[in-house]
């Protein structure tokens, strides 16, 4: 193998930033601490000449699709709207590298991509939490993976943001030892370094200080009975106490009642599926289990203070774009 690696990273428009920066900045720190170029690397978009990402500013690239270097990695960042990106030219390209040898990776919500590729039936896939309603209506036949990153697959996959850096450095210290890979993340101030199998958010007990084992139960029952969950004197009933206290330890810990729980896990489901898929508010409303559409928008937009209708519209509308010098 050659010493110096080729690397190349796919920007798709409405890329994430943050996703960026945490994947090539441990290469450039691995070549600082080394001494060399063990990485090389290169920025690629649809059109070659820029992509903008989801805070609007624009980036400058290498190459358009075209074929990459022999024994290259690339790696494909997505983000927002990406159900628009997966366009037959990308596909295309994605398809041809994989031919030639090309070792495929996808990050923040790029598995979204890969998976319309075909690349990702009856394999393991890590996506963004925020993309996983819309990733299991899409692409039953993927195996989500609601962990941080997926290594161990012919294509690897990390869920974004700061999960990239974990992918990173995962990958470096399997190529250039562990050693390294510590020293990279010290030089990131990068203390919180996780394994493939961490979870990608922080638990609601966690978030909010709970312990309480009756909390914790009654909330795994809420989401595994979604989207028609169950009565509160089931769960109650389920976990061995009363309806009446169980209502009293939700006040108390999460300033709400059970119901009230159960409808905002609706709705931020809901949300999800308005902004990363093209079904309609009716066909919404109904697997997040609205019977009467006119229901679910009132209840919306009580929550949102914003109609489904025009939540879409305004993801949807271009913003301000701004370049960096």
């Amino acid at each position: 193998m050659p010493r110096t690696r080729d690397v190349t990273f796919l920007l798709l428009d409405d890329f994430s930033h943050i996703a960026f920066a945490c994947a090539v900045e441990p290469l450039r720190i691995a070549n600082l601490l080394q001494g060399e170029e063990i990485y090389r690397w290169r920025l690629a978009s649809v059109d070659g000449e820029r992509a903008v990402c989801s805070n609007k500013t624009v980036t400058l690239v290498d190459q358009g699709l075209k074929d990459l270097p022999p024994r290259s990695s690339l790696f494909l960042i997505s983000g927002q709207n990406v159900g628009y990106k997966a366009t037959s030219d990308v596909l295309a390209f994605l398809r041809r590298e994989r031919a030639r040898g090309t070792r495929i990776g996808a990050i923040c919500s790029g598995a979204h991509v890969l998976a319309s590729a075909g690349f990702l039936n009856n394999r393991r896939a890590a996506i963004h939490w925020s993309f996983h309603d819309s990733f299991q209506e899409n692409f039953p036949e993927v195996e989500l993976c609601r962990n941080v990153f997926v290594a161990d697959e012919t294509f690897v996959t990390a869920s974004g943001g700061t999960a990239a850096t974990d992918l990173m450095l995962h990958l470096i210290g399997e190529t250039h030892g562990q050693d390294l890979a510590a020293a990279i993340a010290d030089m990131m101030v990068y203390s919180g370094v996780r394994p493939a199998d961490a979870a990608q958010q922080i638990s609601l007990q966690a978030r909010h200080g709970i312990r309480n084992p009756h909390i914790a139960e009654a909330i795994r029952l809420l989401n595994e009975s979604a989207p028609y969950y169950l009565p509160t004197s089931e769960i109650a009933r389920t976990i061995g106490i009363s309806t009446r206290q169980l209502e009293r330890l939700f006040q108390k810990h999460l300033k709400m009642s059970p119901k009230q729980f159960a409808i905002n896990q609706k709705l931020t489901r809901a949300r999800n599926l308005l902004l990363q898929t093209e079904q309609s508010i009716s066909e919404i409303a109904l697997a997040c289990g609205y019977e009467s559409p006119s229901h679910f928008i009132r209840t919306y937009q009580n929550r949102f203070g914003v109609t489904p209708h025009n939540q879409r519209v305004f993801a949807a509308t271009p913003q301000t774009v701004y370049q960096l010098a």
